[in-house]
């Protein structure tokens, strides 16, 4: 059998950062949802089954010293990136492997230790079935008692409308033999030739519309990824819950999409009614995937999940405090999710986040405000769940088993480092979160610019070097959406957007720990 089995591997995926498989994070959805988690105040153990570039398990080693990080793909050109930006970070506690699932599940792998976290994002659904299995099989051998796994994966039944978007995708693709992304560029031309035609299936079903934007603006890299794979598969959430259920030991604990919780903010009183009606956990959350019309799950199982009672559930959320990762004028209260937007009221939450503004603060403190007093904790823990699903905020555990600005300032160092020769990773490393925040590309050239010796705290200064970066790349900024013209015009704007970072993001910087 050829070594890809079926998944498409002509060009590398794009270096995606996913903060949600960070292992407090994944604690965090443990305790929201009544679990015990798993302590990373002290050494623990973790892996990633098909890292892509790597970039997340880079992050999340760096951000986390005191875990030993495995990680494995089968593809050598993710494997050689990864460890290079591992080797340019000095990591010295994150082991590369070139591996596939079914010698992982056999345990072919020689010193594995068993895991406290084992992780995986997207690959479950894009995989043959075989593969699936053999994943399964390696949780089932490698999974410590208490540990958590976080499995994302195309869902169904959101996905039932676009399967036929991407049989045909496939289909066109096998006609016109070249490197995969060439065919994704070719197949964009052929689609567009398709709605022009008023064919049958583009007018009937008029929800397709987003993924054939994305056809035709996205990148081939992910493009690749995501519709080209032979074994590409939407799932059911009873379908992966009972196969890891039966197979693996796992229970499942809830959503890494934390609003999911509340489910008064998302579903109306009747829909909550009829899911209360329904006495099978599996089958009501996928109910709820019918009632949210669910494309894509971020789920979370812990093996022998351990409930929490009331005082031990205060205790555990008390472990956590929330830190501002966005200036706080630039908060907002409506706030997008994948069900939908919500429209939060400023007078609740602006006693936490005046509080957030002067310093990341523990749980406790926010809920001891005068303005919450007397409140029920899901109000906070609520506020919690919002802000940090906006990427406005982040939790983060209170007790750090030792110091970790170093390993997180080497990460950041190698991330923008990368820079000038075009890598754009948009993601640094907060040792204080013991995760990374996504950040703009000029928002990585102002960090690579602090960073380095003998440059001036000045936006000026900064944006004569950066723009000297940029445009020897082709790059150009946009304003109303347009390409800026011209590089005295591309400097002046880029010299406001640096003074912009430098007085309302770098304070928020500083505050997590990450200058």
């Amino acid at each position: 059998m050829e070594w890809t089995a079926g998944y498409a591997s002509g060009v590398e995926y794009v270096a995606g950062f996913y903060r949600e498989q960070s292992p407090a994070y994944l604690n965090f959805v443990c305790v929201l949802n009544g679990y015990e988690p798993v302590p990373i105040d002290r050494p623990f153990t973790y892996f990633e089954l098909g890292f892509g570039r790597g970039l997340t398990v880079n992050v999340q080693a760096a951000a986390n010293p005191q875990g030993r990080f495995y990680a494995a793909d089968f593809n050598p050109a993710h494997v050689c990136g990864a460890q290079q930006l591992a080797d340019a970070a000095k990591l010295g506690n994150l082991t590369l492997l070139e591996n596939s699932f079914a010698e992982l599940a056999a345990g072919e792998v020689a010193g594995l230790p068993q895991f406290d976290f084992i992780t995986l994002h997207g690959i479950y659904t894009w995989v043959s079935r075989e593969n699936r299995a053999h994943v399964r099989q390696f949780i089932k051998r490698y999974l410590k008692p208490g540990g958590i796994v976080f499995v994302s994966y195309n869902a169904m039944p959101g996905w039932a409308q676009s399967q036929p978007l991407q049989r045909l995708l496939r289909e066109h693709a096998a006609l016109h033999p070249a490197r995969t992304d060439a065919q994704i560029e070719q197949a964009r031309g052929f689609f567009g030739k398709m709605v022009e035609a008023k064919a049958g299936y583009f007018v009937r079903n008029p929800n397709v519309e987003p993924r054939l934007q994305v056809l035709k603006t996205g990148s081939p890299q992910y493009l690749v990824h995501e519709y080209l794979n032979e074994h590409w598969e939407p799932l059911y959430h009873a379908d992966v819950a009972r196969e890891l259920g039966e197979e693996a030991k796992l229970e499942y604990a809830g959503s890494a999409e934390l609003p999911l919780a509340f489910q008064a903010v998302y579903l109306s009183q009747d829909k909550q009614d009829l899911l209360k009606s329904i006495n099978d956990a599996t089958v009501r959350e996928t109910v709820k995937d019918y009632m949210l019309d669910t494309t894509f799950r971020k789920d979370v199982f812990v093996r022998g999940a351990r409930t929490m009672r009331q005082q031990r559930y205060l205790e555990a959320m008390f472990q956590f405090g929330l830190a501002l990762t966005v200036p706080r004028g630039q908060i907002t209260m409506k706030m997008k999710l994948p069900f939908g937007e919500v429209n939060a009221r400023e007078e609740v939450y602006q006693p936490v986040l005046d509080a957030l503004a002067q310093r990341p603060c523990p749980l406790s403190e926010l809920g001891a405000l005068p303005a919450l007093q007397g409140k029920p904790l899901s109000q906070l823990v609520q506020m919690v769940a919002l802000l940090t699903a906006t990427g406005q905020a982040c939790i983060y555990p209170l007790h750090q088993p030792g110091p970790t600005a170093g390993s997180a300032a080497a990460m950041n160092r190698a991330l923008t480092a990368q820079l000038p020769y075009g890598d754009d990773y948009q993601v640094l490393v907060s040792p204080l979160l013991g995760n990374g925040i996504t950040v703009s590309t000029v928002m990585s050239l102002v960090y690579l610019m602090l960073a380095t010796p003998g440059t001036p705290n000045d936006a000026a200064a900064i944006a004569a070097r950066a723009w000297r970066i940029m445009a020897a790349q082709g790059r150009k900024l946009l304003r109303d959406g347009k390409p800026i013209e011209g590089d005295e015009q591309n400097l002046a704007e880029l010299t406001i957007q640096i003074g912009e970072i430098l007085s309302k993001n770098l304070p928020v910087w500083r505050q997590l720990g990450m200058l």
